[in-house]
């Protein structure tokens, strides 16, 4: 019994999407600041060759928007 609920409970977390990244949002847009120096003005979900990523829009202490592209999985830039 004890099985079947936790096999179940596992089921509905990844259908829900909760494994979907090893990096939040919030460390996501730190990565994206750390690099540019920048305000981080959104960060969304996106794709990257498969593989899921967070797409960052920074703006640069020189007036410059910036798209980075950040792996979901290791936090590394893409």
């Amino acid at each position: 019994m004890r099985l079947k609920r936790w096999m179940a409970a596992v089921v509905i977390t990844c259908a829900c999407g909760a494994a979907w990244a090893d990096l939040s949002r919030d460390e996501a847009a730190a990565v994206a600041q750390r690099l540019t120096g920048g305000r981080v003005l959104a960060v969304e979900r996106a794709e990257a060759g498969g593989r899921p990523a967070w797409r960052a829009k920074v703006l640069t202490s020189g007036g410059e928007v910036r798209i980075l592209l950040i792996d979901a999985a290791s936090g590394r830039p893409i």
